[in-house]
């Protein structure tokens, strides 16, 4: 994707947020700088800030990153961001990893404006602008159809964007997706819009659309030529499978040599691979649909594993070759293949996307000891930094039979640290006004 980013260390919470503050940020908005005013305002409108004489809108929500299991690689429509194939995702939780995004609109900005982790970027980026359009489109469209709930004052006036990352932006982890999905969504809650969004979500960044939705979502590639019909849906809620686990481990939080949409270009151009991988998808999506909705881990794995290799080997058939992969991603395909072989059955499960970072699938059962195992075979660095965030881990032993069964050489700090997180809802509003990026003067927070 093309959020203009700069990276954030992992997990920090932006500093004007205390834990617990960000430990309150769900449920609905509608708060005041005067916060005796708040509980009369509509859960869904967007806070006044009476400050210094002057009326400003106010939004704050936060969006979820998606890991895909069955991947979108290649557009058929480059402006549209429309796919050559359709994908699915998982939904990652929030409380771990997620974009927060504030905006103001008030008669007294100049210009639209946009701040991303602490610094000014470019507003008249064409992704931006497609999404800041088309909501406004749409809020017009439905003003004129006498939608009583759509907020006409903001339409009028320049907006405000603040928007961070609590994770390393541009690694591979799917930050443009979060960020654009953020940003689609506190824009429609500014302007008192509800319902299909994923279509402008896609507009800004394509796996973006996944983002609008908690739990396992499916993009449909659609056919029609306006990409009307290219929308995500949800497949099943968060709720859906309870036991799944998700792992993050990072080898590198440095931006990724060749970035999603270039690479995807060539790939589209030069690679015969993906012309076939087009052909094999629409069976993949099928099956993958029916394993989440039966939590057949077996098949979930297997079809997870062999599409992100396949899409690797489409990257490795472009020309030009694109590598993702790096020699600690290829050790740990490696050990996840052991890992399973030694039990005789899909324990484990990687997928990595356009970066180093493999994201492992994992029933709860087994979180512990693979932990474990990932720490035996990658010792951490003692530089300090906690190598295991997220979820709570309980360490446990490798026994000696499965270490010997494994035989791999361990590799020293090659693993970052590992964030351990769970499959997470859908975009939230923030109700909390000390929450707010931007200050009473619309500007960011210092």
């Amino acid at each position: 994707g093309d959020w203009p980013r700069r990276a954030l260390p992992c997990c920090s919470a932006p500093a004007n947020q205390s834990r617990a503050a960000a430990r309150r940020a769900r449920g609905v908005t509608g708060s005041r700088w005067s916060r005796a005013d708040s509980g009369r305002l509509a859960a869904s409108a967007p806070s006044m800030a009476e400050a210094k004489g002057k009326e400003m809108a106010l939004v704050t929500c936060t969006a979820p990153v998606n890991i895909a299991v069955i991947k979108y690689w290649g557009k058929r429509n480059e402006e549209l961001i429309l796919p050559i194939n359709s994908s699915l995702s998982v939904t990652l939780h929030q409380d771990q990893l997620k974009s927060t995004t504030t905006v103001a609109a008030s008669r007294d900005f100049k210009e639209d404006r946009i701040w991303l982790n602490g610094k000014e970027e470019n507003i008249n980026h064409p992704r931006l602008q497609s999404c800041l359009r088309e909501i406004r489109r749409l809020a017009r469209k439905r003003r004129s159809s006498g939608d009583g709930n759509s907020n006409t004052l903001t339409l009028h006036h320049k907006i405000h964007i603040c928007s961070v990352n609590n994770f390393p932006t541009a690694a591979g982890l799917a930050s443009s997706a979060a960020g654009y999905a953020c940003l689609v969504y506190t824009l429609a809650k500014l302007h008192g819009l509800e319902g299909e969004l994923s279509e402008i979500a896609r507009q800004g960044s394509g796996s973006a659309c996944r983002s609008m939705y908690g739990g396992f979502v499916q993009w449909i590639m659609g056919e029609k030529e306006d990409g009307s019909d290219s929308i995500a849906q949800q497949i099943e809620p968060e709720t859906h499978w309870p036991e799944l686990c998700v792992l993050i481990l990072v080898v590198s939080a440095e931006q990724k040599s060749v970035g999603s949409t270039a690479g995807m270009q060539t790939s589209v151009k030069t690679s015969p691979l993906l012309k076939y991988r087009t052909e094999i998808v629409p069976k993949r999506m099928k099956e993958m649909i029916e394993a989440i909705k039966r939590q057949d881990f077996e098949l979930f794995g297997q079809l997870t594993m062999k599409d992100s290799n396949q899409f690797h080997a489409t990257c490795l058939d472009t020309f030009p070759p694109i590598f993702y992969l790096s020699d600690i991603s290829k050790r740990i395909i490696n050990l996840v293949h052991r890992y399973n072989s030694h039990f005789g059955e899909t324990r484990v499960v990687y997928t990595f996307d356009a970066g180093p970072n493999a994201v492992i699938y994992i029933r709860k059962q087994h979180v512990d000891e693979f932990v474990e195992v990932v720490k035996h075979y990658f010792p951490p660095a003692e530089n300090g930094e906690q190598f295991l965030k997220g979820l709570p881990v309980n360490p446990v032993s490798v026994s000696e039979h499965l270490k010997s069964s494994i035989q791999m050489e361990p590799v020293k700090a090659g693993i970052q640290y590992i964030i351990n997180t769970r499959v997470g809802p859908g975009p939230q509003l923030i109700e909390d006004s000390n929450l707010h990026l931007l200050g009473e003067d619309g500007l960011p927070k210092q």
